[in-house]
C-alpha cells in the first residue's frame, strides 16, 4: 500500500468577535490556562496563543497574563496612580491603609494537592518512610469574591453553579461588603472605605458603580494592566 500523503489545514485568522472574547475573559481572570481559556472560547490551544501574544501583545509572567510592554498612556496613568496614593497618604499614611478594602475573583477547587513540603512527616531512623498516594485535583471548582483589608478576610462569597457574574451580581456583593464591614470592623464604614479593585468590566459597570457610591465607599484608581498592584493578585491568591 503506498503511503499517502497527509494534508495539512491551514489554521484560521481569528474573528474580531473572538479575540474580544478572548481579552474579556482573560481581563477578568488573568490567572487562566490557555487549556481553561480553549476550553471557555470553543478554539484550539494554538489559536488562544496566537490571539493573546500576536493580537493582544499578551505573555505570561508569574502565573498571570499581562501586556508585553505598556504603552506610554499607560505608564503616566500608573504614574498618576501612583501620585494620587502618596497624596492620600501624606498626611497619615497608617489611618489610609486602614481605610483600605480589596477585592478580587479566583477560581477555588475543591481539591488542592499538598507540596512536598506540606505532606513531610516526622518518622524514626531506620523505619520505611511513609506513603504518598498519588491523588488527582479534583475538576471541581468554584469562582469565589474575596474581600480583605489589614486585618485579614472580612468576606468571601461563592457563586452559584450556573450563574454568571454580571454587574447586577456584583453590586448584591458590594451590599454583602458593606453588612460584613459594619458587623467585622466596627468604625470603618464611618471612616470612609477606600475599595481599591481591578478593571475587570463587572466591577466598573454603571450598576456595580452605582452601588459603590450608594454603600459610602471611595473607589481608589487602579491603572490598566497592573496585576502587580493589585494585593490579591500578588500576595493572597498565590498564598
Amino acid at each position: 500500500m503506498v503511503g499517502s500523503r497527509l494534508k495539512t489545514t491551514p489554521a484560521q485568522e481569528p474573528t474580531s468577535d473572538i479575540v474580544e472574547k478572548v481579552e474579556k475573559i482573560v481581563l477578568e481572570d488573568t490567572r487562566l490556562k490557555k487549556k481553561q481559556l480553549s476550553a471557555l472560547v470553543g478554539v484550539s490551544d494554538t489559536t488562544i496563543l496566537r490571539i493573546l501574544h500576536d493580537h493582544l501583545g499578551m505573555t505570561k509572567v508569574s502565573a498571570r497574563w499581562v501586556p508585553r510592554m505598556l504603552t506610554p498612556l499607560q505608564k503616566q496613568q500608573r504614574v498618576e496612580a501612583s501620585k494620587h496614593f502618596l497624596e492620600l497618604c501624606s498626611g497619615d499614611p497608617g489611618s489610609i491603609l486602614e481605610r483600605i478594602v480589596t477585592g478580587d475573583e479566583t477560581w477555588v477547587h475543591h481539591f488542592e494537592p499538598e507540596s512536598k513540603q506540606e505532606s513531610m512527616q516526622w518518622h524514626k531512623k531506620g523505619t520505611p518512610p511513609p506513603k504518598k498516594f498519588k491523588v488527582s485535583e479534583s475538576a471541581g471548582k468554584l469562582m469565589a469574591t474575596v474581600f480583605w483589608d489589614c486585618e485579614g478576610i472580612i468576606l468571601i462569597d461563592y457563586k452559584e453553579k450556573g450563574r454568571t457574574i454580571t454587574g447586577e451580581y456584583y453590586a448584591t456583593i458590594l451590599e454583602k461588603l458593606k453588612d460584613a464591614i459594619k458587623e467585622k470592623r466596627r468604625g470603618k464604614l464611618t471612616k470612609g472605605v477606600l475599595l481599591l479593585q481591578d478593571n475587570a468590566p463587572v466591577h466598573k459597570s454603571k450598576v456595580a458603580m452605582a452601588a459603590l457610591h450608594t454603600h459610602g465607599f471611595e473607589s481608589l484608581v487602579h491603572p490598566p494592566y497592573s496585576p502587580d498592584l493589585a494585593p490579591s493578585d500578588f500576595y493572597l491568591f498565590p498564598n
